[in-house]
């Protein structure tokens, strides 16, 4: 591709960089109601929250290139999220847009770009986390509702979310799994919606369980067709991974990596002086940088018009594993504190690696587990046999 912007893309990222230095001061300095009060109404008004989704919808209609010009600076300059609903935005608006009732996009579209609504995602189930179309979470038809029964496993903010969107088997053909899945949006203070929060080894609770207990959905809160779930679920999540803005978190994490290498001591001497640790750390910021290009050709078949790719897989799993060497590399450097939590006067950073080595679950899991991704990369990329 070429990778010089066009006249009109510069005066974007010059737009969105003048904005940041108008409208984001420095985090110490920001009052305790600052995303609600000050940063989403501007960046709504901006309509760079859904800054992707068409104009008619109350979205941005940005083009890809602004988009990914946006996430860029947006994470470069380590700025708040623009909405508040980042599964609303992701993957429920995206499929709302595809495949809702005028009446649906009405109802539901304006509560996730005002950042007034959160949703959570209702997919995963305890024997089928890897294998989706195995989910056996039921609905039954019953007049003008469904009763839903089943459960649902590492349901991320579903204590905090106001809707689900529900992933449910309505109808069983033996010889296609893919086939009989309905999705529903499901108000999660429904009667018979049960949460069970998962705290993670670091102490937080991201994941949830979500039980439905003859839950009664309408048939009118139904998203597509019945037995179209899976096409509406494979094209939202087509919206998920770009890798681009990825890029400038890790290289974030990857500086202060460095910074508590400048710090700490090995042998007498900085540890950033070791050869090993200047090795390994130099191998991440190669990963990281073969993860921007991968992207941008990504990218570039998008700017071409055609299908999400899914080379995007490649960055997701080198994401994982560089975020998971990051923590670890951050408990080693500091020694034996690093086997202390934060609060603790030896502690680097607040406890910074310390969380972050206990959370690797929550990023390693979000979005697909490796093994998912790597069948992903050997079917789809290498057309290697279906596993």
């Amino acid at each position: 591709m070429d990778f010089n912007l066009s006249p009109e893309e510069e005066s974007f990222r010059l737009e969105v960089r003048d904005f940041l230095s108008e409208n984001l001061p420095p985090r110490k300095d920001r009052p305790k109601d600052f995303l609600q009060k000050s940063w989403l109404p501007k960046v709504r008004a901006k309509r760079w929250v859904g800054f992707s989704w068409p104009s008619d919808v109350g979205g941005g209609g940005g083009t890809v290139m602004q988009q990914a010009i946006l996430k860029e600076e947006m994470t470069r300059a380590k700025a708040p999220p623009l909405g508040t609903s980042w599964m609303g935005l992701q993957w429920v608006g995206p499929g709302l847009i595809a495949y809702g009732t005028e009446e649906q996009k009405r109802r539901f579209l304006p509560g996730i770009l005002d950042s007034e609504t959160v949703w959570c995602t209702g997919y995963s189930e305890p024997h089928c986390g890897s294998d989706l179309a195995a989910l056996r979470c039921k609905a039954e038809r019953d007049g003008d509702s469904y009763v839903v029964n089943g459960q649902k496993i590492w349901t991320s903010f579903a204590m905090t979310s106001d809707w689900i969107i529900l992933l449910v088997r309505t109808a069983t053909y033996p010889d296609d799994k893919h086939a009989g899945i309905t999705c529903l949006l499901v108000p999660m203070d429904t009667p018979g919606v049960t949460v069970r929060p998962i705290k993670s080894m670091s102490g937080v609770a991201i994941f949830a369980e979500v039980f439905f207990d003859d839950v009664r959905v309408p048939v009118a809160d139904r998203l597509g067709a019945e037995g179209e779930g899976w096409q509406v679920t494979v094209m939202a999540l087509a919206n998920e991974r770009s890798g681009i803005s990825e890029v400038e978190g890790l290289l974030r994490g990857l500086d202060r990596l460095k910074g508590l290498a400048k710090k700490t001591t090995r042998r007498g001497r900085p540890a950033l002086e070791d050869p090993e640790l200047r090795r390994q750390l130099a191998r991440m910021e190669t990963t990281i940088e073969s993860m921007r290009f991968n992207g941008l050709r990504a990218l570039t078949r998008q700017l071409k018009g055609e299908a999400p790719s899914s080379e995007t897989s490649i960055n997701k799993l080198h994401r994982t594993a560089l975020e998971v060497e990051m923590g670890e590399l951050g408990l080693v450097l500091q020694g034996n504190a690093g086997a202390l939590m934060r609060g603790a006067e030896p502690v680097q950073d607040g406890g910074r690696w310390q969380h972050m080595a206990l959370s690797w679950p929550e990023m390693v899991i979000g979005g697909g587990t490796p093994n998912i991704q790597k069948n992903i990369i050997a079917e789809r990329l290498l057309g290697l046999p279906k596993d």
